[in-house]
């Protein structure tokens, strides 16, 4: 009797370790899931797929690999853990990024959609591919703190990974390399471009009055650095706020060693910007309201702040809930609830 009840004890243990339910009807992929199109109103994009074409498995394993603990040093967390997809794939309600064993980054986690049309990554550019720029948080000793070869050497003792890469890459080699184009392949595809802003434009949804008027604000005080349609033009700028003396964080200057870029971090996209609070690049603002009066109060500018948020002038409590308003309106529900997205390992 001992020996059944070990027994079965061995299969959930297996299960629990090796189990992946990408047979699931709701997690399957299909071709038509991952083929790319670019939306409507879009630029063209600043990646190709063209060296990394998507494939249904290569997709499958660029998410296994995303929701699974085994890429962190103490297999305590994923990608996933601190990309959240209700939070459009940020860390709500967390100022900075949190690692293993409870450690504490000196970042904002950002928000991962529309990938492919960044020119640079992270809150300082420092990277300036989407096929490397996972490196950075797997090898980060306050993040998942491991090594390219040590994941790669974990990867190799499963069996399910070696069918995942077999099936998508039609040999069961595991390299770093795979490891980054499967990652590409499924983050590369978290496109946002269906909010209530881009059915307006379309014609297929009307606004408030308060949203209007807070889309003429926008466009009139804010549009140059969050650029439409993907809400950002991608630049480095000083936006105002006071470095934290806790982390003094020099931003773009850590880059380029130029003392020019102090305290500069990369405009991010204000798409569904009501899910990814808190905000700032060390989330020192913990909802919308609180961003909004920063910005409409220019006595709170410190020194080197960037011409262009001087020029916003002050905003009047109406302006304010006015651009909050408009803002709501970039929140892209089929994104944050797409299935395709979602993690495969607990069930719906």
């Amino acid at each position: 009797m001992l020996n059944k009840f070990l027994f079965f004890v061995f299969l959930f243990v297996v299960f629990l370790q090796f189990g992946f339910v990408d047979d699931d009807p709701y997690f399957t992929i299909t071709k038509k899931d991952v083929a790319f199109k670019i939306p409507k109103g879009f630029p063209k994009p600043n990646y190709s797929f063209s060296d990394n074409p998507i494939t249904p498995k290569g997709f499958i394993l660029g998410r296994k690999l995303f929701y699974d603990t085994l890429l962190s040093l103490d297999n305590s967390i994923s990608c996933g853990s601190c990309h959240q997809q209700y939070a459009a794939f940020a860390h709500i309600d967390h100022s900075l990024s949190h690692g293993i064993k409870d450690r504490i980054g000196t970042r904002n986690v950002s928000a991962l959609q529309n990938l492919i049309w960044n020119k640079n990554f992270m809150w300082d550019g420092g990277i300036n591919h989407i096929e490397v720029q996972p490196i950075a948080p797997l090898t980060n000793k306050l993040e998942m703190a491991e090594t390219l070869d040590g994941i790669v050497a974990k990867l190799k003792l499963r069996p399910d990974y070696q069918k995942a890469f077999y099936e998508a890459f039609n040999d069961s080699i595991i390299s770093t390399e795979r490891i980054m184009k499967s990652l590409t392949q499924f983050m590369g595809l978290m496109v946002s471009s269906n909010s209530r802003y881009d059915k307006y434009i379309t014609g297929k949804e009307k606004f408030t009055l308060s949203e209007k008027k807070g889309l003429d604000l926008f466009r009139s005080k804010c549009a140059t650095c969050h650029k439409e349609p993907l809400f950002t033009d991608h630049s480095f700028r000083n936006n105002g706020i006071a470095p934290n003396p806790m982390l003094n964080d020099k931003g773009r200057a850590i880059i380029t060693e130029n003392e020019d870029d102090n305290y500069k971090f990369k405009v991010p996209s204000l798409r569904n910007v009501e899910l990814t609070y808190p905000y700032m690049h060390d989330g020192r603002f913990r909802n919308l309201t609180e961003a909004l009066n920063h910005y409409g109060n220019s006595t709170s500018f410190a020194a080197g702040t960037d011409e262009l948020v001087g020029k916003i002038g002050k905003l009047t409590k109406e302006e304010t809930e006015d651009l909050r308003s408009f803002l709501l309106t970039l929140t892209d529900k089929t994104f944050i609830y797409d299935r395709r997205f979602a993690d495969p390992n607990f069930s719906r």
